[in-house]
């Protein structure tokens, strides 16, 4: 499966200014890099606000992502918020939602419980073949609610909105639910600064065995690698932990 790892440096608050600096990136993309899957940040269009007004995905918000599913013949995987909630929302190759996970754990810090609700409930897709459960920023560090889809899941992915001064908890903690469910670990984290943060990028995958695929740098750019969804199988028979986990409660 071939990833496109969109590491954006978004202009705060401004949509059509990020519509036009994503486009401006995946030019840069030769359409014929044949790619399965694009990725890019949590509120993609916006960066991190408590303001939904301007976080709300409108129709035309959702067709610009839309029409790059449909141009690159992938899926795209983008952040906004929807009836009321922060969400990672996938579509397919034709531009049809496949997803619509609402972020479960808000960030109290920055009082993001006020502006949003909360998710209830996890949510995982094919794509081709692959089982995908996406998560949102903050999630990253609740490792019972990776635990609950693990075996279930051939690939989790977590869009964010990260900050610099806690960028070894991102790689860390990427990696530990790697480990701790024996797949793939993908995250997406945007880059630059907003009126709060600096953000530090450091877009990640990392394999079965916590081995990193890829780790990026601080700049902004489409980033890309590849995976094998067959190397989950193949660790999990030569290494049944799964079976071993007890239910939490």
């Amino acid at each position: 499966m071939k990833l496109g790892l969109c590491q954006l440096k978004p202009a705060f608050e401004r949509k059509t200014a990020n519509r036009s600096r994503i486009a401006r990136l995946l030019r840069r993309l030769p359409q014929a890099k044949k790619l399965d899957w694009l990725i890019f940040p949590e509120m993609t269009l916006t960066s991190f606000s408590m303001k939904p007004k301007l976080t709300t995905l409108s129709s035309e918000d959702i067709e610009f992502f839309a029409d790059i599913a449909k141009q690159r013949s992938a899926f795209v995987s983008f952040g906004g918020v929807l009836k009321g909630c922060n969400r990672i929302i996938t579509l397919d190759r034709s531009g049809q939602q496949v997803s619509s996970y609402a972020k479960t754990h808000l960030f109290s810090r920055l009082k993001e419980e006020r502006a949003y609700k909360p998710g209830a409930k996890t949510e995982t897709f094919l794509l081709d073949g692959a089982r995908i459960s996406p998560t949102v920023c903050f999630d990253l560090r609740f490792a019972y609610l990776y635990w609950n889809m693990g075996p279930k899941t051939d690939v989790f992915v977590n869009i964010a909105c990260w900050p610099t001064r806690r960028e070894e908890h991102w790689l860390t903690l990427l990696r530990a639910r790697a480990i701790e469910n024996l797949c793939f670990s993908v995250g997406v984290n945007r880059v630059g600064r907003d009126p709060d943060f600096e953000y530090c990028g450091r877009s990640a995958v990392f394999d079965p065995m916590g081995a990193p695929v890829l780790v990026c740098g601080g700049k902004e750019g489409v980033f890309l690698a590849d995976i094998d969804i067959a190397a989950v199988a193949q660790t999990r028979a030569r290494l049944p932990f799964l079976k071993d986990r007890r239910p939490w409660r």
